[in-house]
């Protein structure tokens, strides 16, 4: 008889944190932008369908970063075409730049997300750009696609470590984060891009934004390199913090950091969540069903410790 089968795990809630979390789920973008080869349009859309089925309400679609730099997602619009939207569910997509904002607004989209960095080197790598500049890139994009009536979000990378500059400043990412906050994004994703966070840098960082921000609109984006991030995560919900992106089976990394491992994967945050008496929203097996599914479409087992423990 499994776990489940037998009522675990067993919720037992605690004070101090959010009733309910809404989960921003990455791995149609974040998870499959990593991989070597690219993935059938249709097995993207099935993927997307079985995540909606599963409870999951924020599905981030796909990206219009140009083909050159991240071939797997060159189909997003035949991708966008060809989505079978469901009700009350929100498919956003990453553009990087104005180029990107038009191809979305032919697409129809309603929600984008930007993508900055907290550090000058990974600026430079990643976005052709030096930390100071790329401001200048986002603020146009921002205030026409808030114009145009779409909801913007920020990305912020590399908000506790950086490969090649270490420890970042948390007074540099506070500034940094409030300058997409102030350009009109509704919402910020703090993102430990290479895993490298622990669950006081955590506590210090989301703290050091309340002077300037409302930890509503913060979120977490945290990979599992060094085992950290459900850790990281439930420190983040006791800051306040109540929007937490995670990959389906636990896809994803980082083409321009190598040392970026996998994101935190859905079901594992599922699983905490369950056990803290905290609302999610997601059928457990469900998800269990569609990273068991498209870990086989991949050709391998999935991360996820969870999947790993249930799919059998």
């Amino acid at each position: 008889m499994g776990a489940r089968e037998v009522g675990l795990p067993e919720r037992v809630p605690a004070s101090g944190l959010p009733p309910r979390v809404e989960i921003w789920e990455v791995g149609a973008r974040d998870g499959l932008q990593n991989e070597s080869s690219v993935v059938p349009v249709e097995v993207k859309l099935e993927f997307l369908d079985r995540l909606a089925g599963a409870g999951l309400r924020t599905l981030e679609a796909t990206s219009f970063v140009h083909p050159k730099w991240v071939p797997q997602l060159a189909d997003a619009e035949q991708l966008l075409a060809g989505l079978d939207r469901r009700d009350g569910v929100r498919y956003p997509v990453l553009v990087p730049n104005d180029r990107g904002l038009n191809r979305a607004l032919d697409a129809g989209v309603d929600h984008i997300a930007i993508f900055a960095s907290a550090t000058e080197t990974f600026a430079q790598r990643n976005l052709n750009s030096t930390f100071d500049d790329q401001f200048g890139m986002f603020e146009p994009v921002v205030t026409r696609a808030r114009k145009e009536g779409l909801e913007v979000r920020g990305y912020l990378s590399m908000c506790f470590g950086d490969p090649w500059e270490g420890v970042v400043d948390v007074q540099q990412v506070v500034r940094a984060g409030k300058r997409l906050l102030d350009f009109g994004c509704s919402q910020l994703s703090l993102g430990d891009t290479i895993g490298v966070a622990t669950t006081n840098q955590v506590t210090r960082l989301i703290e050091a934004f309340g002077d300037t921000a409302d930890v509503s609109k913060l979120a977490v984006h945290f990979h599992d390199t060094y085992g950290q991030a459900l850790a990281n995560t439930e420190a983040a919900l006791r800051a306040g913090v109540s929007t937490v992106d995670s990959s389906a089976g636990g896809l994803g990394g980082c083409p321009y950091a190598e040392s970026a491992t996998g994101n935190l994967a859905t079901e594992d945050l599922v699983w905490l969540l369950e056990g803290l008496g905290v609302e999610h929203g997601v059928d457990l097996g469900k998800l269990v069903e569609t990273s068991s599914w498209m870990a086989g479409q991949l050709g391998r087992p999935s991360p996820s410790r969870v999947v790993n423990a249930l799919a059998g």
